[in-house]
């Protein structure tokens, strides 16, 4: 635990000033890139995400890596040198990096509908501007909005949110000084109609009764980050079609 620094009041509010269930605010904005087929910026409090989206196109490289029944999703993760207060390459940097696209990629596949796009490939290329917690998560909301202004067609919306556990209560959607106390954390990919699991990643042993509270926490703050999403698309699509019109 952080010496000093309680993370959660007697009266139950969180450093930034949250309840224990509250997202921090979400903002976004799609179509912010023109040169790519889809693009969105998104904060997460203070964690701030950009996401670009090509294709589908036709596979590039060896043709062997082409699937004959469904699109190849490649996911690219970055997090951009001046993100966080340290200035020193991190050489573990790189691990996480190609871990954070491996679970981009595993997210996407299991949300984009890529039997409607057979031999071909989807790029999804994520960076972290800006690190202040849940790194994954705005990824994941940031490259949704991307890959719908991409008009690529997904089973539903992919929304993620982390969960910890402090003193016996199970926050939603962890900063970076709660991220850092040490605590059992996880981050959870969720399609909310269905409530099918995309990806779900846990960072610390957690006693099996608490699993479920922790899950609930995260699987709200998903479907949280839904409400925001959607009426950031359909805000967008009025602007394209106002645009259309003129």
């Amino acid at each position: 635990m952080m010496a000093g620094l309680e993370l959660l009041s007697a009266q139950g509010f969180r450093v930034d000033g949250r309840r224990a269930g509250e997202l921090r605010q979400v903002r976004a904005r799609m179509g912010v890139f023109a040169q790519a087929d889809g693009s969105a910026y998104l904060e997460q409090g203070n964690t701030k995400a950009l996401a670009v989206v090509y294709g589908p196109h036709e596979t590039r490289g060896s043709r062997s890596k082409a699937l004959h029944d469904q699109a190849v999703v490649n996911c690219q993760f970055s997090l951009a040198t001046f993100s966080t207060g340290e200035r020193k390459r991190r050489p573990h940097g790189d691990r996480q990096t190609s871990e954070m696209s491996l679970h981009l990629k595993q997210t996407f596949e299991a949300a984009i509908l890529t039997q409607l796009y057979p031999r071909s490939q989807i790029d999804i290329y994520v960076q972290i501007l800006q690190a202040d917690g849940g790194n994954y998560c705005a990824s994941v909301n940031a490259a949704t909005l991307a890959v719908i202004d991409a008009g690529i067609p997904l089973r539903d919306y992919v929304c993620a949110s982390s969960a910890g556990f402090i003193e016996d209560t199970p926050l939603a959607d962890l900063n970076y000084v709660e991220e850092a106390s040490g605590g059992p954390q996880l981050a959870l990919a969720l399609l909310p109609k269905s409530e099918q699991i995309a990806l779900l990643e846990m960072n610390a042993r957690l006693h099996e009764d608490h699993l479920e509270r922790i899950m609930e926490a995260a699987s709200k703050a998903c479907k949280d980050v839904y409400v925001v999403l959607d009426q950031v698309v359909r805000e967008h699509l009025q602007e394209v079609t106002a645009a259309l019109g003129k």
